[in-house]
């Protein structure tokens, strides 16, 4: 079995997401939660972007005990500098460096040429590698660059010291067989990669994030970027807990990470509540439904054997347990299922009594919760003796 690097991005790159800004005590505290997850990286902020983002940096930098602290920067040697300043009392710090390799970048962001894009690689990585050891290069746009001139940027990044090499799919444009050819082609053709990892950092604009970084890792990325609850700006970034359970599940794929599941819920409400980012309800792994069921023929099945329609034990993850949601689509053993868990045990007539008036009742309210079945049972005796007219 082979390690991936999680490398998680919630703090910066999830951070970006319009109104979801940190004060410095709501980074510090999901920084410890997220160290105490077990991501192997934490990408602490953009340290030369404000005052306050350098302060949260350098607190976060002395509080993480485990994980890698990571400052980003442009490869401009001030953010360099800056970023060096910030991480200077971090056990572990990694400076995060780089520059747009695509065409569209070259031409239209930077107005400059491939050649002076190259030249910038090895001055970047070359300056962060003289305040540390460990430097991170990114290729903005790798997802719409050539694999042959991305080939070019990362050798260059490589024998200027790069210790990683992050291969953005900064739009989400790539499919997931695309991506992994071109981590593939990096692998091939890129030279002294012994002690170096490929780092997958995918967008979720067409929904493959997850795919993709999982694709990427299968064909040769040590290390997935990544946030809590996928956010990030626009339509998010990789989702953590996805990627997680996927080679969590996937065992056949022979991968591991050093993620410590059962917090996964835990910390997926925190950043939620912190960051006022409300989870989906239909989020995989960590959305409200994610362990619910409410169609009838679903229950049964999950009530005689879960694993017929889960495929993760809610617990690996820190649910307590599936829910039974009770709606008109549930059938009688849902039914006998939920009064039984409040402590009502009822005979098959009984049953069958209760499920016309409880039909009747979930066609008004929808969804039945305790208090209803509460009803449903102190009206049972009313009930049977109508039924067995």
């Amino acid at each position: 079995m082979a390690k991936v690097h999680i490398f998680d991005t919630t703090l910066r790159d999830g951070e970006q997401v319009p109104g979801c800004k940190l004060n410095q005590n709501q980074k510090i505290k999901l920084a410890r939660q997220l160290d105490r997850l077990g991501v192997d990286i934490l990408e602490a902020g953009f340290p030369i972007s404000s005052p306050g983002d350098f302060s949260s940096v350098q607190a976060i930098a002395e509080t993480v005990k485990n994980s890698i602290v990571c400052g980003l920067s442009r490869a401009v040697k001030k953010d360099i500098e800056v970023a060096a300043e910030a991480l200077k009392k971090a056990k572990r710090p990694r400076i995060h460096t780089g520059i747009g390799t695509s065409d569209n970048h070259i031409k239209y962001k930077f107005r400059t040429t491939p050649d002076v894009v190259l030249e910038r690689v090895h001055e970047c990585v070359s300056y962060a590698k003289t305040f540390v050891e460990d430097v991170e290069f990114y290729a903005e746009d790798a997802g719409r660059t050539s694999n042959e001139f991305l080939a070019k940027a990362c050798q260059i990044a490589v024998n200027a010291g790069a210790t990683v090499l992050n291969i953005p799919d900064t739009t989400g444009y790539c499919l997931p067989h695309e991506y992994g050819e071109k981590i593939a082609y990096l692998v091939a053709n890129v030279t002294g990669l012994e002690h170096v990892h490929i780092s997958t950092h995918c967008h979720n604009d067409l929904g493959l994030a997850t795919a993709n970084s999982i694709y990427g890792v299968i064909n040769g990325a040590q290390q997935i970027e990544c946030t809590i609850n996928g956010i990030g700006e626009r339509a998010g970034n990789t989702s953590l807990e996805e990627c997680v359970m996927i080679l969590h599940q996937h065992k056949e794929l022979g991968f591991y990470t050093d993620i410590k599941t059962q917090l996964l819920l835990e910390t997926s409400k925190m950043v939620s509540e912190e960051m006022g980012m409300v989870v989906q309800p239909n989020k995989a792994i960590v959305g409200t439904n994610a362990f619910a069921h409410s169609s009838g023929i679903h229950q049964d099945g999950v009530i005689k054997e879960r694993s017929t329609y889960e495929i993760i034990d809610p617990a690996e993850v820190g649910v307590d347990k599936s829910s039974i949601v009770l709606t008109a689509r549930s059938g009688r053993a849902a039914l006998a299922f939920r009064l039984k868990e409040i402590g009502f045990d009822v005979t098959k007539l009984e049953l069958d009594a209760l499920y016309d008036r409880f039909l009747q009742l979930a066609d008004v309210k929808k969804e039945i919760d305790t208090d209803d079945l509460h009803f449903l049972i102190e009206s049972k005796e009313e009930i049977y003796a109508e039924y067995s007219k």
